[in-house]
């Protein structure tokens, strides 16, 4: 029967099922214990990560709150601050006016005592007397103020003194250039006399040859073993000095061969600026300027002024100009250029009419060059009124390179007439008793007469004379003028 039961249940026989029951319920309830336990470590593992997490919070949270109360104490400090100095400022000026009141009612009384005592000793009515005290009181306070002006303009002066030689000295110890030594005028020597006469040649087609293609005029004279080139182009004397030198050197001299060798000498300077104007250039820190630019730039190696040489010399105005912007804090490039161009003008003026300043300035626009520099060219001789700083610094150059020891020789002649204009300048005022130009005409001593001018008129006239200076004369460097008074005060003892 209990088989015929199992199998009509369908259980198969074999081990007790009951046996089979109690083992799985005995694995399902592990099973569950386990799970339970990963459950419960699972759950302990995000209360501690949360638990974490919130103090990590609350740290935060108590340095931000730090913070905030930091910021708010440092606040707080700086307001109870700012009312304690606001509370001493409101004391003093409290202070100030009381001490501002008592003055004025000590000017008050005095004034009324002033009044008092002059109507009494002169017997003047009340407006008589306070005209009288208030020229009185006009002609002090100008006094005081020409003084004030005076110890203003010496405490301005010398700390300007003290800035600009600090600058100068910088940038004249940065700078280095030799002493002009350069002549004018080209002299060709010839191995001998009978030289002059094949130069000249037959009727004199030979020298009127050599004056018709270089523009230049031969000297022929007395001069043994030289023959002298005059033209007022540097640029045509150099070819003529070139070209007749070959001449010579190779003997053959007729008209020909002269259109010749003035062709070739004129090739070899062009290619001669070219390389001069590139050369400059790069010295100068200035690249990348227009072809046409350096090949009128160029120029300036065959030029001078006073004995300097104009290449070198706008060389060395760029250095001195760079060095001077930076020292100021001026635009460096707009001045080392306009310092470097400054006297473009001066390579064509004798074609172009106007002054170089104004050429140099319409060659650097035609050719597009920054206004700004264009604008240093044309106002570095104040043609133009200066309006940069760059312009400026391009002036200061210009004068300190060829004001230098040694940059520029003058003629006797020239020296002694600058010595007397100066000297008649300054005896051209009333009150001048004597006047000396010394250090080279780079000072000017006036003696004044002490009866008819008094301290502050000899300050005055210091800066008149100078005004008159500037106005008058063109010079290199600065001129300084120093007015003299001596007061003398004699006496006899009988």
């Amino acid at each position: 029967m209990w088989g015929a039961l199992k199998r009509l249940l369908g259980i198969a026989s074999g081990p007790d099922p009951r046996e089979q029951a109690r083992r799985t319920a005995d694995a399902i309830i592990e099973r569950a214990e386990q799970e339970a336990k990963s459950r419960i470590l699972e759950a302990q593992e995000q209360v501690l990560k949360l638990r974490q997490d919130s103090q990590a919070e609350a740290r935060e949270l108590r340095v931000q709150v730090e913070r905030q109360e930091n910021r708010l104490a440092k606040r707080s400090e700086t307001l109870d601050r700012k009312e304690t100095d606001l509370d001493r400022r409101e004391q003093r000026q409290r202070d100030r006016e009381r001490s501002l009141q008592e003055r004025e009612d000590e000017l008050e009384e005095l004034f009324e005592q002033e009044r008092q005592r002059l109507e009494q000793l002169g017997q003047l009515s009340t407006a008589e007397a306070r005209e009288l005290l208030l020229d009185r009181v006009e002609e002090e306070v100008r006094d005081d103020a020409v003084r004030r002006m005076h110890q203003t303009e010496e405490k301005i002066k010398e700390e300007a003194d003290q800035r600009v030689r600090h600058i100068l000295a910088g940038t004249m110890q940065r700078v280095t250039s030799e002493v002009t030594t350069e002549s004018t005028v080209s002299v060709v020597p010839i191995p001998s006399d009978e030289m002059k006469g094949r130069i000249i040649g037959r009727e004199g087609r030979n020298i009127r040859a050599l004056e018709a293609a270089t523009g230049c005029d031969l000297i022929i004279d007395d001069t043994p073993d030289a023959v002298t080139l005059s033209a007022f182009d540097p640029v045509r004397r150099e070819i003529g000095r070139i070209a007749l030198s070959r001449l010579v050197q190779d003997g053959r001299i007729h008209p020909t061969r002269v259109e010749e060798a003035v062709e070739k000498a004129e090739r070899e300077v062009n290619a001669v600026i070219k390389e001069a104007g590139e050369a400059a250039s790069l010295e100068a820190s200035c690249p990348g300027l227009p072809r046409e630019i350096l090949d009128i730039f160029g120029r300036l190696r065959y030029r001078t002024s006073y004995g300097q040489n104009q290449l070198r010399h706008a060389v060395e105005t760029a250095h001195i100009a760079a060095m001077i912007a930076h020292e100021v804090g001026a635009d460096v490039e707009v001045a080392r250029h306009g310092a470097l161009l400054h006297d473009l003008g001066k390579a064509v003026d004798h074609d172009v009419e106007g002054t170089h300043a104004m050429i140099g300035a319409d060659i650097a626009r035609r050719f597009k060059l920054p206004d700004p520099v264009a604008h240093c060219i044309e106002a570095h001789h104040e043609e133009v009124e200066p309006s940069s700083v760059e312009a400026i610094i391009v002036q200061l150059s210009d004068a300190i390179s060829g004001g230098r020891p040694g940059a520029r020789r003058d003629s006797f002649e020239h020296y002694v007439k600058r010595l007397e204009a100066l000297e008649s300048i300054a005896s051209s005022f009333d009150g001048v008793e004597r006047c000396f130009a010394i250090q080279a005409g780079r000072e000017v001593r006036v003696a004044v007469k002490p009866d008819q001018v008094d301290d502050l008129e000899a300050m005055q006239l210091a800066r008149d004379i100078s005004k008159k200076i500037e106005e008058s004369l063109q010079y290199p460097g600065q001129i300084r003028v120093t007015v003299l008074r001596e007061t003398r005060a004699s006496e006899y003892a009988r």
